[in-house]
């Protein structure tokens, strides 16, 4: 059974993310695309309506972090 995301799982969205835009750079990733390119996420099956851009700016956190570690 395939896991399925919803917008709690900001960690997981933001390595699938990676995963599937792993060339990007996150100076010019915009809260518009993280919630594009997240709802367009095939195991992701959530409410569109239910985020917000403190759940867009934390799995944009998450992605840098996995990007970028200390």
């Amino acid at each position: 059974m395939e896991n399925l995301l919803t917008w709690d799982d900001t960690f997981e969205i933001a390595c699938a993310l990676r995963e599937s835009h792993p060339y990007v750079n996150m100076e010019d990733v915009s809260l518009t695309m993280i919630f594009q390119w997240t709802v367009d996420l095939p195991e992701f099956q959530d409410d569109p309506a239910l985020v917000n851009d403190t759940i867009l700016l934390a799995i944009y956190q998450e992605w840098f972090e996995e990007v970028n570690p200390i």
